[in-house]
C-alpha cells in the first residue's frame, strides 16, 4: 500500500479491498502486502490493459519505487522509441546489479539500455549489446549470448565489436570448441594489428591449444603472446588472463617456470573479475598449491573464491569451485563431504549445460570413494564420451583416469588397465609430465600387480617417480612407494614390501591425505595375511570408515571374511611348480591353488582379485606352460615332482 500511495493511489486501502471481494487479491494475513490470488490474474490484467495505460502505470512506479533497478527498468518500459537518458539509466541499473551478484538481471537491462540507446550514441546500441552478451556468459545463459553476439555480428562494421562478439561465440561455445574452430581466422583478420584486440583472439587460441589440439606447448606459447600482447595495449584484464592460463599450463606440463609465472600474475595492479574468475590467477594458484601438497591453503583459498563467486552470480566458475573444493575434500580423505559437493556441483552443471563432462568426471571420483561404484561407472563413461564428443583430449585424459579408478575399485583389474594406459598414452602426447595431474599411476601400478605384469608396473613407477622427484611431489611418491611394495610383493620380497608400506603410510597420514593412508593400511593388512602369525584388517576399517569411504570399507569386510583359517592357505607354490620357468608370482600362486582344485571364484576370494583377473592369468600360464587346461597343471607339475 505504501508504494500504492507514492504512485498516486490515494485510495490504495479501499481499492486493494474491492479487489480482495472480487477474488482478484489474496489476503495477507502477516502483513499489508498487496498479492495477487492467482499469478495468471496479473498476467491477464496486464495483456488486456491498454498500452497507453501501462505506461502510465510504469511511469508512476518509475518515481515511486524504491529500489534503484527497479525505477530504471519501469522507466524503460514507459519509454517508447529512442532516448538517451533512459539508456543511460538502464546502462547504471545494469552495472549496479552485475555489482550485486545479479549478472541475468544486469544482462535483460542492458538489453533494454540497447533497444532505447540512439544508433549514433556512444557508446552505441551494440556496445551495450554486447555488455549484455557477457553478463548473460556470467550468469551461464549461453545461448543468450550467443544469440545477441551473432546478431551483433550481421551488422557491425567496427573491428573492436566484431572481435568482442567472436569472443562471446568462443566462451559460449564452452569445451566443445571444435564446433566454433572457424571463427579463429575470421577474429584475427578483424583484429588487424591491434595489440588489444590480438591479445583477446590469442588468449582463446591458447585454449584450443589445450581443448581441440591437446598441445600443452602451443597454449603455454599462445598464452604468453597474448599476454605480451594485452601489456603492449594496456589491456590488464586480458593480460592477467592470459598469464594466469600461461601459469596454468606450466603447473600442469611440470614446467620448472610455474611458480615464477603465477608470482608474476600476482603483482599488482589486479582485476577484482580476474582474481575470483575460475580460469584467473588465484584459481591457477590453488591447482598449484593443491598439486604440491598444501592442502589447508588449498581449501581456504578454494572456499574463498567460491564465497566471492556466488556472491558476483558467477555461475560457470560456481560449478568449477565446487567442483575443485569437491576434489579438495577427496584429497583430503573426507569423502562423505566431497561428495556432496561434486553432486551439487553435477546438478549445477547439468541445469546449465556448463562443464557437464568435468564435474562428471568428479562425480564419479567421489562416488568411487564414498558413493556407488556403479554410478562412478555410469559418470565416468559419460565423462568419457563427452569429451570425447568435444574432442575435448585434456578432460579426456582425466575422464579415463576415473574411469580406470572406478573399473578398479568395482574389481575390474583389466579393464582399469586398459583405461590407465589410455590415460598415459595421452598424457605423453599432451605433454603432461607432473603425475599430480591425475594421481593415477598408483591405481594403473595396483591393477597391474594383480594382473600379473609387474615388470609393467615398475616401468610405471620409475617414470612417474623421476618426475615427482623432480617437482617435489611428497605425496605422489609415497603413493608409488606403497604401489612398488606390491610389486615387490609379487616377486616375493614380503618383508621389503611391508617395510615400505609402513613408511608410505606414516607418510601420507603426516601429508593429511586420509584416502591414501588408509589404502596403505588396507594394502599392508592384506600382505600380512599372507604370512604365518596374527593379523587383522580393524586399521584399514578404522581408516575408512573415518574417510566415509564406504566402497573401500566393503572391500576390506570382504576381504577379512575371506581371509582362511590357516597361515598356509594361500600356499607358495609346490616344489615341482616352482621349478617351472617362466611364470611370475601371481601365476604360480594361482596354478598351485588350481592343483589343490580351487574353483575360479574360490581363487579369487584367497588372493583378494577378481575372477576375471584369474581367467586372465590362467590364460597366459596355459600359454607359457605349452598347455590346454587345468588338468594339465595337475599333471605336469606331478611329473616335474616325479622326476
Amino acid at each position: 500500500p505504501a508504494l500504492l500511495h507514492a504512485a498516486g493511489r490515494e485510495n490504495a486501502e479501499a481499492e486493494c479491498a474491492q479487489a480482495a471481494e472480487l477474488g482478484l487479491l489474496a489476503t495477507e494475513p502477516e502483513g499489508p502486502a498487496v498479492r495477487f490470488a492467482h499469478p495468471l490474474i496479473s498476467a491477464a490484467l496486464y495483456a488486456e490493459a491498454p498500452a497507453q495505460e501501462r505506461r502510465a502505470a510504469h511511469a508512476a512506479l518509475s518515481t515511486a519505487a524504491s529500489d534503484p533497478i527497479e525505477r530504471a527498468r519501469h522507466l524503460a518500459l514507459a519509454t517508447t522509441g529512442t532516448d538517451p537518458e533512459v539508456a543511460a539509466r538502464l546502462a547504471e541499473a545494469a552495472a549496479l546489479a552485475r555489482d550485486r551478484g545479479a549478472p541475468s538481471v544486469a544482462a535483460s537491462l542492458g538489453l533494454l539500455a540497447a533497444r532505447h540507446t540512439p544508433a549514433d550514441s556512444e557508446p552505441g546500441p551494440d556496445v551495450r549489446r554486447l555488455q549484455a552478451a557477457e553478463d548473460a556468459i556470467t550468469a551461464g545463459e549461453v545461448d543468450l549470448a550467443r544469440d545477441i553476439a551473432r546478431e551483433v555480428l550481421t551488422r557491425a562494421a567496427v573491428p573492436a565489436q566484431r572481435v568482442r562478439a567472436w569472443m562471446v561465440v568462443i566462451e559460449a561455445a564452452g569445451q566443445a570448441l571444435g564446433d566454433v574452430d572457424a571463427v579463429f581466422p575470421q577474429a584475427l583478420a578483424d583484429a588487424g594489428d591491434d595489440p588489444r584486440l590480438l591479445a583477446l583472439v590469442h588468449y582463446q587460441l591458447a585454449w584450443r591449444g589445450l581443448v581441440v589440439q591437446g598441445d600443452f606447448a602451443e597454449a603455454r606459447q599462445e598464452a604468453s603472446r597474448a599476454a605480451e600482447l594485452a601489456a603492449r595495449g594496456r589491456d590488464r584484464r586480458t593480460e592477467l588472463m592470459a598469464l594466469a592460463l600461461q601459469a596454468s599450463t606450466e603447473t600442469l606440463m611440470g614446467h620448472p617456470d610455474a611458480p615464477a609465472t603465477i608470482k608474476r600474475a600476482l603483482k599488482e595492479p589486479q582485476d577484482p573479475y580476474v582474481a575470483c574468475h575460475h580460469n584467473g590467477v588465484v584459481s591457477a594458484r590453488f591447482r598449484w598449491l593443491l598439486m604440491s601438497d598444501r592442502l589447508t591453503e588449498a581449501r581456504a583459498t578454494i572456499t574463498g573464491l567460491l564465497r566471492e563467486v556466488r556472491r558476483r552470480g558467477m555461475v560457470e566458475s560456481e560449478v568449477h569451485y565446487l567442483r575443485l573444493l569437491a576434489e579438495t575434500e577427496l584429497r583430503a580423505g573426507h569423502c562423505g563431504r566431497a561428495l556432496d559437493l561434486a553432486r551439487e556441483s553435477l546438478r549445477m552443471a547439468r541445469d546449465t549445460g556448463i562443464g557437464e563432462s568435468a564435474s562428471a568426471m568428479l562425480a564419479s571420483l567421489a562416488e568411487a570413494s564414498g558413493g556407488d561404484p556403479g554410478r562412478a561407472l555410469a559418470l565416468a563413461r559419460e565423462a568419457v564420451g563427452h569429451a570425447e564428443e568435444d574432442g575435448d583430449l585434456m578432460y579426456l585424459s582425466r575422464a579415463l583416469a576415473a574411469l580406470g579408478y572406478a573399473l578398479f575399485v568395482a574389481g575390474d583389474d583389466q579393464g582399469a588397465v586398459a583405461a590407465l594406459r589410455r590415460v598415459g598414452e595421452l598424457e605423453l602426447g599432451l605433454g603432461i609430465t607432473d603425475p599430480a595431474r591425475g594421481r593415477w599411476h598408483g591405481d594403473l601400478v595396483e591393477a597391474l600387480v594383480r594382473t600379473g605384469e609387474p615388470a609393467e608396473a615398475q616401468h610405471v613407477i620409475d617414470v612417474a617417480r623421476e618426475h615427482a622427484m623432480r617437482l617435489g611431489r611428497e605425496s605422489v611418491l609415497a603413493v608409488l612407494d606403497r604401489s612398488e611394495a606390491l610389486v615387490r610383493a609379487a616377486r616375493g620380497d614380503q618383508e621389503g614390501a611391508v617395510a615400505r608400506l609402513t613408511s608410505a603410510q606414516d607418510r601420507l597420514a603426516k601429508l593429511g591425505n586420509g584416502l591414501e593412508e588408509a589404502r596403505a593400511a588396507f594394502a599392508l593388512a592384506q600382505l600380512r595375511s599372507r604370512r604365518p602369525g596374527p593379523t587383522s584388517y580393524d586399521e584399514a576399517a578404522r581408516l575408512f570408515r573415518r574417510c566415509r569411504a564406504l566402497p573401500w570399507l566393503r572391500r576390506v569386510e570382504v576381504a577379512a571374511a575371506a581371509r582362511p583359517a590357516r597361515p598356509e592357505a594361500v600356499p607358495a607354490a609346490p616344489d615341482g611348480l616352482a621349478a617351472l620357468d617362466g611364470l611370475a608370482s601371481m601365476e604360480r600362486q594361482v596354478a598351485a591353488l588350481v592343483m589343490e582344485g580351487a574353483t575360479n571364484r574360490e581363487i579369487a576370494a584367497r588372493l583378494y582379485v577378481s575372477v576375471k583377473t584369474v581367467e586372465a592369468t590362467l590364460t597366459r600360464v596355459y600359454r607359457k606352460l605349452g598347455i590346454r587346461s587345468r588338468v594339465d597343471i595337475v599333471r605336469l607339475a606331478a611329473g616335474r615332482r616325479a622326476k
